[in-house]
Parts: structure tokens; sequence; C-alpha cells
């Protein structure tokens, strides 16, 4: 296991064709236009984890980078997408798609409890303990620290091995086809929060 940094772009030809991608994001906060995306991570689950960071005032041209989120053949997985696909779209100008969020998923089928975080969900269906330790942390300096780097890796080294139990549990409730319609439309969830509509439930009576 390693986890390889990177600036401004991702090395060409770092992931097989069409493999599925573990994805997330770290900003300055939670307000897209205002907070700037600062690193990108991803995985293809091989134990190798792809920290793709980007300066003050970057371009985030990131041909490569772009080209793998855009790549409609492959598959990306996230833990809490509608985020993350709202900060790619605006900074780098792609849709992230297709989608699988594990938040998601999670809501679907562990309805017994209202604890829908990575940490509680790898701790109880792999076993492993996250620490979140570094999540508010100043992540546009100048150096990440090796605990950053660590914590930014860690949010997309658990995805797949989730996305194999939460289907498991999907099938059994019955609820796949109820959940990939979910994952269709959190693209289009990203577009409404980037467009103005945050907070807004378009399909509520009031």
């Amino acid at each position: 296991m390693a986890v390889h940094f990177h600036e401004e772009d991702l090395p060409e030809g770092v992931f097989a064709p069409g493999a599925s991608i573990a994805v997330d994001t770290e900003t300055m906060g939670l307000i897209t236009p205002r907070d700037r995306l600062c690193v990108v991570q991803l995985s293809d689950g091989s134990g190798h984890e792809h920290l793709v960071r980007f300066s003050p005032g970057s371009s985030y041209a990131a041909p490569n980078l772009r080209a793998v989120l855009a790549d409609l053949d492959r598959l990306k997985l996230y833990h809490f997408a509608r985020f993350d696909l709202a900060a790619i779209r605006h900074y780098l100008g792609v849709t992230a798609a297709p989608v699988y969020c594990t938040k998601t998923a999670s809501r679907l089928v562990r309805t017994y409890t209202d604890r829908h975080g990575l940490k509680e969900l790898v701790r109880e269906l792999l076993g492993q303990d996250l620490s979140k330790a570094q999540q508010s942390s100043d992540w546009g300096g100048p150096e990440l620290s090796d605990a950053q780097r660590d914590y930014a890796a860690s949010d997309v080294r658990y995805l797949h091995a989730l996305k194999a139990e939460l289907d498991v549990r999907l099938a059994r409730e019955g609820r796949t086809a109820l959940a990939q319609a979910c994952f269709d439309f959190l693209p289009w969830r990203a577009e409404l929060d980037l467009a103005g509509w945050p907070e807004i439930d378009l399909f509520a009576h009031v």
C-alpha cells in the first residue's frame, strides 16, 4: 500500500481503462464557489492512493485527471458524492459520473441508525478504525503534512470494499434499483447546488 503525491495533475496511465475509481476532494470549506478545491484523491482499490494537489491560483487544467473523471466507462465511488461532484464540476469543469455514493447507499439500507459518516461505515462494515483528526485542517497551505496525506488517502482507501458490502445489503432489502436511481440523480443535485438551490427541496409541499 502506498500514497502517491502529485502537483496539478495526475500522471498519464495511472489507472487501467475502465477500472472503477474511488474519488474524494479536500477544499478550503463547504461553500463551493468561495472555498477553493485543494486536493483530489483517487484510488482503484489496489492499495495505492493518488493525491493531486492544486496551488492557490491554479488554472485547474489537469488534462489527465479531467479525462479520468469524465470517462463515462469508469464508475466513480464517493462518500457524499453531492459535495465532491459540485467541487469537481465548479473547478475542473467536468461531470465526474457515473456515480456510486456510499453515504446514499447507507441511508437506504442502514435505516436502524442515523450515523452514516465514513468513519461509522468503515467501523461497522469493515471492522477498521478511521481517524478523522485532520478533517478540518488547512488544506491550502504550502505543504501537506504526513498526517494530512494519510487522512486524505484513507478517504478513498475503503470505498471499493464498502461498495461490495453495501451492494449485498441493497440487494437483500430490494433497493438496488432505487439506489441506482438516486445515484443517477446526484450529478443533477450537485448542479442544483451550484445554481443556487443548495438547501431547497424542490419536491417539498411547502
